[in-house]
């Protein structure tokens, strides 16, 4: 497959065996390797980019993944829309283990992860970024959400339309007392990979939407031993072929003509310093 891929899926590894007539194509990005080589292929006809976000056999942590690297790939490739199914906990009661959630909103409560190409720092190929600001009030692309939200609704899930992430640094799972503080200031999900995947992918005006799984209640919304990695995976496994075929539907309904949204014109009358693949 030699033709621009303009849809990414960036998830759990696994997916790009359900690709069509798959290439893997290592890439080579200024901010040094992804998380693994791409895996180019089509869903439901077109051509899509698939990047395991922790690498195969799940060895990369939360707080070590280069989302730098991960977003610069996919957009060299000919990326433009990128869907990002997750794990998430839920911090409601009501969305339980199986909730797909599609948030609108996101908080960031990570520490110490790079999360911006324009630091004004010489990159490896000699080019210097400059010191540019990016609206970020609505992090995730409106026509992506929208597209989410109906294909899901229409193939049998019950969709959260909208609520609010809070991304946590990890690889650790919350105190009760750090639960029980983010239901309170009523955000919806936890998790630990949403960001600064989200914002790069705005500084390199590419749409993003997030397909929040929700595999365990947080520590401080319920009773017992609180979440366990065992848990998440548990569930996450039961409902990832499910997922599967939501992300075949979402892929063939997305829009095919040129993008008009806000993530389109996000580096709009500005100079960034760099020239983006």
């Amino acid at each position: 497959m030699n033709q621009p891929a303009p849809i990414g899926v960036i998830g759990g590894s696994g997916l790009y065996e359900f690709l069509d007539d798959v290439t893997e194509v290592p890439v080579e990005t200024p901010y040094g390797p992804p998380s693994d080589s791409l895996f180019l292929g089509e869903l439901s006809g077109r051509p899509v980019a698939f990047l395991p976000r922790h690498g195969r056999g799940h060895t990369v942590p939360p707080h070590r993944i280069d989302h730098r690297a991960n977003l610069w790939a996919l957009r060299s490739v000919g990326v433009r829309q990128v869907l990002a199914p997750g794990a998430v906990g839920g911090l409601r009661p009501e969305y339980g283990p199986g909730t797909l959630v599609v948030p609108d909103q996101l908080v960031d409560r990570t520490s110490g992860r790079t999360q911006t190409y324009y630091d004004g720092l010489p990159r490896t190929d000699g080019q210097v970024p400059a010191v540019v600001h990016v609206a970020f009030a609505d992090p995730y692309c409106p026509v992506g959400r929208g597209v989410v939200v109906e294909t899901a609704a229409a193939t049998g899930w019950r969709p959260v339309d909208g609520g609010t992430m809070v991304v946590v640094e990890g690889p650790r799972f919350s105190t009760r007392a750090e639960s029980r503080w983010y239901a309170e200031q009523g955000w919806s999900v936890v998790g630990m990979t949403g960001h600064p995947e989200a914002v790069l992918a705005r500084e390199l005006a590419l749409c993003y939407t997030a397909l929040s799984l929700v595999t365990d209640l947080d520590s401080g919304v319920e009773v017992g031993e609180g979440v366990t990695q065992e848990e998440v995976l548990r569930v996450f496994g039961r409902s990832v072929e499910r997922l599967r075929e939501l992300l075949v539907d979402v892929v063939k309904a997305l829009p095919t003509g040129p993008r008009d949204c806000l993530c389109a014109r996000a580096l709009a009358g500005l100079r960034t310093g760099i020239t983006l693949p």
